[in-house]
């Protein structure tokens, strides 16, 4: 089960990550003051973060640790989240805790009867304090599993102010509108967009944000549960309308041979990197952390964001992934696995991390003032403020076969397509296949 890293990173503390820093596991911690209540007791604790990613969520077990005498165990999974859980419950050695970077991973693992149901309490911090559209992308049949404690904001547009100045371009409000900019600033001297289109699921995220904008949420949860068919008229317009941008050279770094040769943290450099090649690059709030860490950009001064604009006359979109906690009912200590989760739907909770950067809380209860700048603060705002419009990254629903394989379904089809966009309805035909197949399987 493959899964794109750089898709769930967020912040100024992405960079080593997004480059693929390898995984390390995280030592016991000693206990802090508190009530102790769980004195003596260790939680086991796996998902796919390491690096930066690793050091600050442990940030968070240590506070757990204050608060209730329990050790904890963090071990890094790398991406394959679902098979490395899978062999440690066979070899009688799970964890109390995963933390699951796909919808389809946690149905998967619901559906297996690995999964304990949240407690009441979390169940009551959960209603109290997300959007109904978390306890959804949380819950299997109606019963609440996973605990959405980290979230990614996947509709940014991510620009330079000296380029969008220096063609006298302000940040647009509609998809038309970026286009018109674009080529202001491509009359300037740089290209619109640099494009990442080595990385198919940079490609999966445009894909998304104009369907869910121009389709409607209703259709984007339908194409999602393959409900509707790729061949519908709705996803062709969506592939027409991206096909508009892909075969502009003047819109895109290089055209489109240079944008299939370009990878995520390539695609950053071209907009804030010593040589500039574009104004503009689309991906996550996580763009910020490539752009501070690597070239030493002040975001908000040097690198700043609009919301992806309005298609047609759809509203703007707003797609989001995310991390959530689940207890493994093979786990030995999943009792004490159920109280982290218990702190872990706390506000408490999620400023800690949000105080030591690179991290979006879908918990509205979170003072916004407990993040470290204006453009995290905007965009978590942003985040929480579309409440139950947030749609979750549609490729991260769909099984790995169809959303989340390098050179295969999803991915290698809408890279075909950046290759060659001349027949939407070709490649929608293509996707169906591919998709039906994997929904199958």
């Amino acid at each position: 089960m493959m899964r794109r890293r750089t898709t769930l990173l967020t912040g100024c503390t992405a960079l080593a990550l997004a480059l693929g820093t390898t995984a390390c596991g995280g030592g016991p911690v000693s206990a802090g003051g508190g009530d102790k209540a769980l004195d003596g007791q260790t939680v086991t604790v796996a998902g796919v973060w390491s690096g930066s990613e690793q050091k600050n969520f442990q940030k968070v077990l240590d506070a757990f640790s204050a608060k209730t005498g329990a050790k904890t165990q963090f071990t890094s999974t790398g991406d394959n989240v679902s098979t490395v859980v899978g062999s440690k419950i066979e070899g009688g050695n799970a964890p109390d805790v995963v933390m699951v970077p796909q919808v389809g991973v946690l149905q998967q693992f619901a559906k297996k009867g690995w999964l304990k149901p949240l407690s009441a309490t979390t169940r009551k911090s959960v209603d109290a304090g997300f959007a109904p559209v978390w306890k959804k992308y949380g819950s299997v049949d109606g019963t609440l599993y996973g605990l959405y404690f980290k979230a990614a904001h996947k509709s940014t547009v991510w620009y330079s102010p000296d380029a969008l100045a220096q063609a006298g371009v302000k940040p647009p409000k509609t998809y038309d509108a970026m286009l018109k900019a674009g080529h202001t600033v491509s009359d300037s001297g740089l290209a619109a967009f640099s494009v990442a289109g080595q990385d198919g699921w940079t490609l999966t995220d445009w894909f998304e944000n104009v369907y869910l904008s121009q389709a409607g949420p209703e259709k984007y949860d339908a194409l999602a549960a393959h409900k509707l068919k790729w061949t519908d008229a709705s996803v062709v317009e969506a592939l027409t309308t991206l096909g508009k941008l892909f075969k502009d050279k003047q819109l895109v770094a290089g055209g489109q041979k240079e944008a299939l040769n370009t990878d995520f943290p390539g695609s950053v450099e071209k907009v804030f990197g010593p040589e500039p090649k574009a104004g503009m690059v689309y991906e996550g709030d996580f763009v910020a952390g490539v752009a501070h860490d690597q070239f030493q950009k002040t975001i908000g001064k040097d690198a700043d964001f609009f919301p992806f604009p309005a298609v047609g006359g759809g509203k703007a979109p707003v797609v989001s992934g995310g991390d959530a906690a689940v207890v493994l009912k093979d786990g030995k200590n999943a009792k004490a696995g159920m109280k982290l989760l218990e702190y872990l739907a706390t506000p408490e909770a999620a400023a800690v991390w949000a105080k030591a950067g690179g991290f979006l809380s879908p918990n509205r209860k979170l003072d916004l003032a407990s993040y470290g700048d204006d453009v995290t603060r905007a965009t978590a705002k942003s985040l929480v403020g579309a409440g139950d419009s947030v749609r979750f990254d549609m490729s991260d629903q769909a099984p790995a076969a169809f959303g989340g394989t390098k050179g295969a379904g999803e991915w290698k089809l809408l890279q075909d397509f950046l290759r060659d966009p001349s027949d939407p309805k070709g490649t929608a035909a293509k996707l169906e296949s591919a998709a039906a197949k994997a929904y199958q399987d």
